[in-house]
């Protein structure tokens, strides 16, 4: 086949295919944060534990994964099962300890832990890559940990030990995003998802069945809608992230941050953050879109 697209167009074209994917990872951040949006809504109409909330999210995307491995006659090709288990332990560990956040603190608290991962991924790279460490890197952590403490001591009084629900998804979800890296070098994305989603609500089923029960359909719109939210965040970014940098990617998701300080009010009733809540909150982003930069900046 023969490209008659004029070459003058071509920039022009790049540049649209950039902005669509910019939007789709921006996109994904909503969804991830509507879905918890979603779970607070459900705490005023209905009764559903976070694990069953959980265990929706991971059975609706095997089921997606499935069908869209089945449209392209796909199997998954699995080659290192320990990186595979790896990754959906974490991840496992990640997503149920951010709804309990949700479930136990604010929507903004929980969003905003949630978002510290990229810092725990420094730290994770600074303790296990000797040969990367950068002491940018780790004074940004510093940066980051300033505004943590901010966000689970507000106005500088007692902690609330809830927040640490926020905290682990944050670092768990560091420890998810570490085995995803290195799992994508021996895997397909459809085969790391596949285990990820099947094997996660197997293990999700194991530990929580207990809080599992037949919804009626009140229950299960908010299970699908949370559910779905979760999922199409997951294929937003994946989308998105094949058409923009490293860089325009980490800082967009991590728009998140100021997506949950500014929306939480108006979708999830909660009150402003204060002062010293903003504060932390710009201290956790600047530190995520510094290490952004130095990710993607070559060492000498």
């Amino acid at each position: 086949m023969i490209d008659d697209t004029p070459s003058s167009s071509l920039p022009q074209w790049s540049r649209l295919i950039g902005m669509l994917g910019c939007l789709a990872v921006f996109a994904s951040a909503f969804c991830f944060y509507f879905s918890t949006v979603v779970i607070r809504w459900a705490k005023a109409e209905v009764v559903i534990d976070s694990a069953y909330f959980s265990f929706f999210r991971f059975l609706v995307g095997f089921v997606v994964v499935c069908i869209a491995m089945g449209v392209r006659r796909q199997r998954p090709k699995p080659k290192n099962y320990h990186l595979l288990v790896g990754r959906t332990v974490t991840n496992c560990i990640a997503v149920y300890c951010f709804y309990q956040a949700v479930e136990y603190t604010s929507v903004a608290e929980a969003n905003i832990l949630n978002m510290t991962y990229p810092i725990f991924l420094a730290l994770l790279s600074w303790i296990i890559l000797r040969h990367q460490r950068d002491m940018v890197a780790l004074a940004m952590v510093a940066v980051a940990f300033a505004g943590v403490w901010m966000i689970l001591s507000p106005g500088m009084g007692a902690m609330n030990l809830s927040s640490l629900w926020g905290l682990g998804s944050g670092t768990s979800a560091a420890f998810s995003i570490l085995y995803l890296n290195i799992s994508r070098q021996h895997h397909d994305a459809n085969t790391v998802l596949f285990y990820m989603f099947g094997l996660g609500s197997v293990l999700m089923a194991v530990f929580f069945h207990q809080h599992f029960f037949w919804p009626n359909a009140q229950e299960l719109y908010y299970l699908a809608l949370c559910g779905g939210a979760g999922i199409a965040g997951q294929f937003l970014i994946t989308i998105g992230f094949r058409y923009v940098t490293a860089v325009e990617g980490g800082v967009i998701s991590s728009t998140r941050i100021l997506l949950a300080a500014l929306l939480g009010p108006y979708l999830a009733a909660e009150p402003f953050l204060d002062a010293t809540g903003w504060l932390g909150a710009l201290l956790i982003f600047g530190a995520n879109v510094v290490l952004a930069l130095r990710k993607a900046k070559p060492r000498s």
